[in-house]
């Protein structure tokens, strides 16, 4: 299951993974741990976003670009 919808919105793991970078949840293990998403579908979402321009990463660290944050912050807490 993708993070990304074909429309182009993130899936409920994916705005799982956008709200766990918001609140300063920025490595691969972090976020799967933070989220009980599992840690193979963090790394292949985290992929599908920077593709689709919702975060950026650095030596395996990841934050949310200005379109991520905007979505992320239309997750409810």
């Amino acid at each position: 299951m993708a993070c990304i919808s074909p429309d182009g919105k993130p899936t409920a793991s994916g705005f799982r993974i956008l709200r766990a970078l918001r609140d300063g949840l920025g490595s691969p293990e972090k976020i799967a741990g933070g989220t009980n998403v599992p840690l193979f579908k963090v790394r292949s979402g985290l992929r599908e976003m920077e593709t689709a321009g919702l975060v950026s990463s650095q030596e395996d660290q990841y934050k949310l670009e200005p379109k991520g944050k905007e979505l992320a912050d239309t997750v409810p807490a």
